[in-house]
């Protein structure tokens, strides 16, 4: 656990930070009162489920058709 001063976290900013995600409870001091903890984001992934976007994707049904700009290049 470790506790600053509002003025050191000024200073130690980003050492602090590295601390809070490395673990370490940070607190910030304001008037001798604990004012502020840094607690590191955690982003909760969700699972990937599968055929989730079923009905969102359409093709055309000459997608496999030759292009006409392309004709040339067939030949």
């Amino acid at each position: 656990m470790q506790t600053v001063t509002l003025d050191e976290a000024k200073t130690h900013l980003l050492d602090l930070i590295e601390a809070a995600t490395a673990g370490e409870e940070v607190f910030i001091q304001k008037n001798e009162d604990v004012a502020v903890q840094l607690v590191p984001r955690t982003v909760k992934r969700r699972k990937r489920q599968f055929g989730s976007a079923k009905g969102l994707i359409a093709m055309a049904p000459d997608f496999d058709a030759p292009l006409e700009d392309f004709k040339e290049y067939m030949e």
